[in-house]
């Protein structure tokens, strides 16, 4: 909620309505600053900068480069924990101002005649606008415009305009590179040590002030260099760990007058780089003035969205929609692709989850497949440099092939925590959430899908896919009593369930997810040629004799499910996180049959019905074609939804069978970050997976966009509130132009006749009739 602001005219800080291409907050609230942050953040796939005021004090800075990591021992719960963050680097935005008289400018506190912020999602630009009154009456306008350079990645800009509306005088400006930062982003986390920069230094040549500090252990150095394009120059002022410049303008009643500060950032983890310093002055110095500095980033985002375009109807839907590609480019860019840098599930856009790379991937790279795969290529890639640790993971835990971390960072070590904090409780608990080995599940299903869409598998990505493969084949152990395989002490994608009631170690047998989708990825590798000689008749008879349990008519989500308690729902009516609450209340969990998110259910999600049901029949259970329904719908009603993946998820598996239930699930995934359904978690950071999930639920579920070794098959079915659907793709080299509304489908101008199946020339392409229900 907003507040008045010292005799304010603004009463309630708001979200505009909505306009297809701008994100505007009317009013400033510094309640809500955090998640105006998180929205408004800006930037280019190798660094990002939080929306955060240049000025307030209320604010939580944050520079971000992609795979910028390091390491800090605190002690947690008596004992010695050590965790791995995505370092906040050194604030390049403070800048402010004070009339005659008056102290600096921050908006808290101070008397706002108006205030409004805008993020141009077309051109990558932040604006802020502001009338301030000061004690004496004079009244000051105040426009910037701020960016985050796509076209040169080491650059970014703010321009600030002063208009004295009502006054003439002397109007100071203060501007600073500001290295005190810490990494103190997320509330739950401030109990660890977050001051990963040391070292700093600052200096002041040729008209340039730069910064440079050194992480602790990872000892990557950042260097800022900032140029104050002013029309008088300013006098240099220092602190510890901090550098800037204080500029006196004359403001003449009604004229404008500018200064822009053009920053690079340059670390030494940067290619073509001497040394961070030199590097980031002379970049500094040599960028253009701001309006040719934007024009050269407003061409390439251009260049993006004409590959990255997708048109829905309605302006809410479609502002949604180019809100969630905007970030996953502004983390994911071309730029992106030789940084040796993965997937960070909350994006460049805060500190939540240490800035680790999860399993988020999965949702993400399918879209960027068939738009951007040279993108997915470079991602795939991160995986693959971290292919020996993975392997020496799996042979440390007496496995073959490579086990992958859950949480991954800088070198592909297991950066899972050991404790976690219940918010709720305030109690540190253990953390065994690494057990959820279902990673590597997800990394060979995104080659395969890479290996579908491009027609191409590169040996590096026959090793991961290889790789992946024995090791699930070597965690899967005979039983001599069943004659069925079975994958022991492992968590699946729910997380609440850690354990059976009462057991002595962590981890559950049989996850349903895990052993089906260990029984696909050995039909692939087999599919593929990849096995070892001796090894191909083991895989084979994993692929047969697999075991699933099953109870009450539907697929067991683990061994020992059908034991557990129900849930008194009504109790906890609305409470997304089942696992804080019942801790709080001296519970667990554990013990009832409630699913933080989808798990059994992804199995629908990643495989059609038809596949599905295949691979059950192979391993000789009875699967009935009402066995997916009936299993759908068991979970459904016992699911908290305490992940944004969920909502994904729930509305792909109920695409054909519920189309309006389908809708509501997409809505809340699609306004999970700017709604903040999860309750204060977008300040944290954006909820990657789920903004890339929307996009593909548009691309691949509702329009029906299937890539298979035969070709593309295409089978629409459009909810009905989403009226029509326009998108270019790239399939196997090939770009094509897809349209789809109720009534009809075009590819690339000519209309698919209804009714009948038709094919498109190479690729293949084969389509069905629009509306048909498909397994899924």
């Amino acid at each position: 909620m907003g507040r008045w602001c010292m005799g304010s005219v603004i009463a309630m800080a708001t979200l505009a309505p909505a306009n297809p291409w701008t994100l505007v907050y009317e009013g400033y609230d510094p309640a809500a600053e955090g998640l105006r942050e998180a929205l408004c953040t800006l930037g280019n796939g190798r660094f990002a900068t939080r929306g955060a005021t240049p000025d307030g004090l209320c604010r939580t800075p944050g520079t971000y480069r992609a795979g910028c990591y390091d390491r800090l021992a605190s002690r947690v719960a008596g004992r010695t924990v050590v965790n791995e963050d995505l370092v906040n680097l050194p604030d390049w935005l403070p800048l402010t101002f004070a009339t005659p008289g008056s102290d600096w400018f921050h908006p808290d506190g101070a008397e706002l005649l108006e205030y409004r912020q805008e993020l141009d999602l077309r051109r990558g630009v932040l604006l802020r606008e502001l009338r301030r009154r000061d004690d004496a009456g004079r009244i000051t306008r105040v426009r910037q415009r701020r960016l985050v350079s796509m076209a040169d990645p080491a650059l970014a800009a703010l321009e600030t305009t002063f208009t004295a509306e009502n006054w003439s005088g002397p109007l100071r400006v203060r501007a600073a590179l500001d290295g005190t930062v810490t990494n103190h982003g997320v509330a739950r986390y401030r109990d660890l040590r977050g001051d990963h920069l040391t070292e700093h230094a600052t200096g002041d040549e040729d008209g340039l002030t730069w910064l440079t500090a050194t992480t602790r252990s990872s000892r990557i150095t950042a260097a800022l260099a900032a140029r104050m394009d002013a029309p008088v120059p300013g006098r240099a002022e220092r602190e510890p760990g901090r550098i800037g410049t204080e500029h006196v303008l004359h403001a003449e009643e009604g004229v404008p007058v500018t200064v822009t500060k053009i920053v690079a950032l340059v670390t030494s983890r940067d290619p073509a780089v001497h040394d961070p310093l030199s590097a980031a002055l002379r970049w500094a110095g040599q960028a253009p003035p701001f309006e040719e500095l934007l024009a050269a980033h407003e061409a390439a985002w251009e260049r993006l969205w004409e590959r990255a375009r997708l048109e829905v109807g309605g302006p809410e839907l479609a502002q949604l929609v180019h809100l969630h590609v905007f970030h996953l480019l502004q983390t994911l860019s071309p730029h992106t692709f030789d940084l040796d840098v993965g997937v960070p599930a909350r994006g460049l856009h805060g500190e939540a989850y240490r800035g680790h790379v999860f399993w988020d991937e999965l949702f993400v790279l399918p879209w960027l497949n068939l738009r951007f795969p040279d993108i997915s290529l470079g991602l795939l890639r991160y995986r693959w440099r971290r292919l020996p640790e993975a392997r020496a993971a799996a042979r440390a835990a007496g496995y073959d092939g490579a086990m992958f971390p859950w949480q991954s960072g800088s070198d592909g070590r297991e950066e899972t925590q050991t404790f976690h904090l219940n918010p709720d409780s305030g109690r540190w608990l253990p953390d065994v959430s690494h057990l959820q080995r279902h990673v590597g599940l997800a990394i060979a299903y995104n080659v395969w899908q890479h290996h579908l869409v491009t027609g191409s598998m590169r040996s590096w990505c026959a090793d991961l896919l290889t790789d992946i493969a024995r090791f699930f084949a070597s965690l899967a152990v005979l039983d001599p009593a069943s004659g069925r395989y079975e994958i022991r002490g492992v968590m699946g994608p729910d997380e609440y369930h850690t354990a059976r009631p009462g057991a002595a170690a962590p981890g559950l047998d049989n996850n349903a997810y895990t052993n089906v989708m260990t029984v696909w990825l050995l039909a692939r590798a087999l599919e593929l040629g990849l096995a070892r000689p001796g090894e191909s008749a083991r895989w084979a008879d994993i692929t047969r004799r697999m075991r699933v349990d099953f109870h009450d008519g539907v697929i067991s989500q683990f061994t020992g499910y059908a034991d557990l308690a129900e849930l008194d729902w009504g109790r906890y009516r609305g409470v997304r996180r089942l696992d804080r609450a019942l801790e709080a209340d001296g519970d667990d969990v554990n013990r009832y049959k409630a699913s933080k998110q989808a798990d059994t259910l992804m199995l629908c999600y990643l495989l059609t019905t038809d596949e599905l049901l295949d691979i059950l029949r192979r391993l000789g259970y009875p699967a009935d074609p009402e066995l997916i329904p009936r299993t759908i719908s068991y979970y459904l009603d016992r699911t908290s939804h305490g992940s944004t993946l969920s909502s994904v998820v729930h509305a792909w598996v109920l695409a054909h069978a519920d189309r309006a239930r389908s809708w509501q699930f997409f809505a809340e995934a699609a306004l999970s970050d700017i709604k903040d359904v999860q309750g204060g978690t977008t300040a944290e950071g954006i909820h990657l997976g789920a903004m890339g999930g929307t996009l593909d639920m548009l691309q691949r579920c509702y329009l029906g966009l299937e890539p298979r070794p035969d070709g593309l098959r295409l089978d629409p079915c459009l909810p009905e509130r989403l009226g029509s659907l326009s998108l270019p793709i790239e399939f196997r080299g090939r770009r094509l132009l897809v349209e789809a509304d109720h009534e009809r489908t075009r590819v690339d101008g000519i209309t698919l006749p209804r009714g009948a199946a038709a094919t498109i020339p190479f690729p293949p392409l084969i389509i069905r009739r629009p509306g048909r229900v498909r397994g899924r």
